[in-house]
């Protein structure tokens, strides 16, 4: 059978996903305090971002988990077709 491997990202990757995460926050909450509106309006516009950020973990999140579960039924499937040709001699 096939090995697949562990696909890792390097640790420039990891620091540009990081800094540009915390940078996007932060120049948003900045924009949203210094809008020139009632305290309200930046409360609403604050609890949009909030959400925001929750739904797109949330979606990243639940696409990781497709992703690797289609990983994992290709590798049972792939594992059970061997187990049919060793079983029939196919594969010696």
């Amino acid at each position: 059978m096939k090995q697949i491997g562990y696909q890792k990202d390097s640790n420039a990757w990891i620091f540009q996903t990081w800094a540009a995460f915390t940078l996007s926050i932060g120049m948003t909450t900045t924009g949203i305090v210094y809008l020139p509106v009632d305290l309200w309006v930046k409360g609403f516009m604050g609890m949009g971002l909030g959400f925001s950020v929750a739904s797109t973990f949330t979606l990243a999140k639940t696409q990781r988990d497709l992703h690797e579960s289609t990983k994992l039924t290709s590798k049972i499937e792939e594992a059970k077709v061997e187990q049919i040709l060793s079983q029939h001699g196919v594969l010696k």
